[in-house]
């Protein structure tokens, strides 16, 4: 009978597995916050009559696979295309169209598209978005 005494239940709450919990918790928290917080704004163009003509000039930017940037069929980088930008927002019937390769990075076309709005570009539109249906 004196082996039995040892053998008491507790009465005190274990708040080793809801401190585990907690942690794991605010570790998924911390991982995800920069996910939701990240985003390049666009000011999209407010619905109103249809344009009876496309615009006179249209400029093609590429973006391949590997991340190189094309503008008119003229290779440039990242670094020179304000400079190369600076003479389509001058002129306001300008469009610049973004061809991005299905397989080119996110991080590539972001920064690309952030450099696009820095620049001043106001008239912007995507092309073959149809490539990217699969994903």
């Amino acid at each position: 009978m004196a082996a039995r005494a040892e053998f008491q239940p507790m009465s005190q709450l274990n708040m080793t597995p809801l401190i585990d919990v907690l942690l794991v918790l605010l570790i998924m928290m911390i991982m995800t916050i920069p996910m939701v917080t990240h985003k390049v704004s666009i000011d999209l163009p407010v619905s109103g009559p249809p344009q009876p003509t496309p615009p006179e000039k249209t400029h093609r930017l590429d973006i391949a696979a590997n991340g190189a940037l094309t503008l008119d069929g003229v290779a440039t980088n990242e670094a020179a295309l304000p400079a190369r930008l600076a003479p389509l927002v001058a002129d306001r019937q300008v469009l610049l169209t973004v061809n991005a390769d299905a397989q080119s990075r996110y991080d590539t076309f972001d920064h690309v598209l952030a450099t696009i709005k820095r620049a001043g570009v106001t008239r912007l539109g995507f092309a073959r978005n149809d490539s990217f249906a699969d994903f």
